[in-house]
């Protein structure tokens, strides 16, 4: 069943967090896509590793709660604390760390799975959901 709430306009909003304690360390993702929320703890990571991952896992999602044929025509805004991350995405930052390279081509081909993908930098702040949901992930799967 699809959540027609949130695949009802073209615009999906997506907020994404990563994280480990330690660096690398235990690692976990938290992703908000609409009102649906996921954690998942992915083992010993970098923060960046982790970042890189919970985005990878938001567009699948994203795809897979909408459905092909409406992902190609929505518009996609992914949220993200991390600003080194979404620089990359966005192409003004080399990526410079070759683990992260596979992530990069991973997200620039899901990418064309939907009709417009944005990656926007947000405060910390804004990003409690996610965060909240890494956090859960690491204290529930250590």
């Amino acid at each position: 069943m699809k959540n027609t709430k949130l695949f009802s306009d073209s615009k999906i909003v997506i907020y994404t967090d990563g994280g480990s304690r330690g660096n690398p360390g235990p690692s976990a993702i938290g992703v908000v896509v609409g009102d649906k929320e996921y954690s998942e703890y992915l083992g010993e990571k970098t923060n960046n590793q982790a970042e890189y991952q919970a985005l990878v896992f938001a567009l699948k999602k994203a795809k897979q709660l909408s459905g092909k044929k409406k992902a190609k025509e929505s518009e996609i805004e992914v949220r993200m604390d991390s600003e080194l991350v979404v620089k990359q995405l966005n192409g003004h930052y080399k990526i410079l760390e070759k683990e992260l390279q596979p992530f990069f081509l991973e997200i620039w081909n899901l990418r064309l799975d939907f009709k417009k993908v944005e990656f926007k930098h947000i405060p910390r702040e804004q990003n409690r959901r996610a965060d909240k949901l890494v956090n859960y992930a690491l204290d529930n799967n250590r």
